[in-house]
């Protein structure tokens, strides 16, 4: 999915501000247009889809997004996958690319929107409480789940795909407007090679490998 450098959602979010900061300006002063001039640097810079470079390994599972992993552990999902799994979580602050990518190519065979509470994204047990959007995603090699979680300032999740659709290795596929984090449930065939602490760009590290 090909998209522009500056993701079409975020245009309102730049017009507005951009509008009162010369409104401001014409019959105010620059002081007080400072302010809206600078909320809409932030949100172009935040609202940006910067080029990556996805690794041509199909095996290699890509980070769904830029952040910092919080924790890799294992679980038990009952959503999809229905199985013993490793579960990876990355935080993503307000200032990282917030464009999602999906780790591997495939197709979607599970879709899930969850409403729910609105707590810091990098809090324990957001997963279950914060609202939500899953995918689960299936090749001939191996099935994950990425499951998308708003904080307490993103209160939108914005999908471009749905079920049913194929995915490309490392397709742009959707984003969580304001600080998040997503969630990476991976089969016991994927190898992990990202641990606590490691920072990851989506589309260009890798996270896993499929093992056969």
């Amino acid at each position: 999915m090909t998209k522009p450098y500056i993701i079409e959602d975020g245009y309102v979010f730049i017009a507005v501000p951009l509008i009162l900061a010369v409104l401001a300006g014409m019959f105010l002063n620059l002081y007080v247009a400072a302010v809206p001039a600078l909320l809409a640097v932030y949100f172009t810079y935040f609202f940006r889809n910067p080029k990556r470079c996805v690794p041509r390994d199909e095996s290699a599972l890509v980070s769904p997004a830029d952040g910092k992993v919080m924790s890799v552990e294992e679980v038990e999902d009952d959503l999809y996958l229905n199985a013993r799994c490793r579960k990876i979580v990355i935080f993503l602050s307000i200032f990282d690319a917030h464009v999602n990518r999906t780790p591997l190519a495939g197709t979607i065979k599970f879709q899930q929107y969850t409403c729910g509470r609105f707590r810091p994204a990098y809090k324990d047990g957001v997963g279950f409480e914060n609202e939500r959007y899953s995918l689960g995603i299936e090749n001939e090699r191996t099935r994950i789940l990425v499951t998308l979680i708003a904080g307490v300032l993103a209160r939108r999740v914005v999908s471009w795909v749905t079920l049913g659709d194929t995915l490309l290795h490392g397709q742009l596929y959707g984003m969580i407007k304001f600080g998040s984090c997503i969630e990476v449930f991976v089969e016991d065939n994927v190898d992990i090679y990202v641990k606590k602490g490691d920072f990851v760009r989506g589309g260009e590290t890798i996270i896993g490998r499929i093992v056969e």
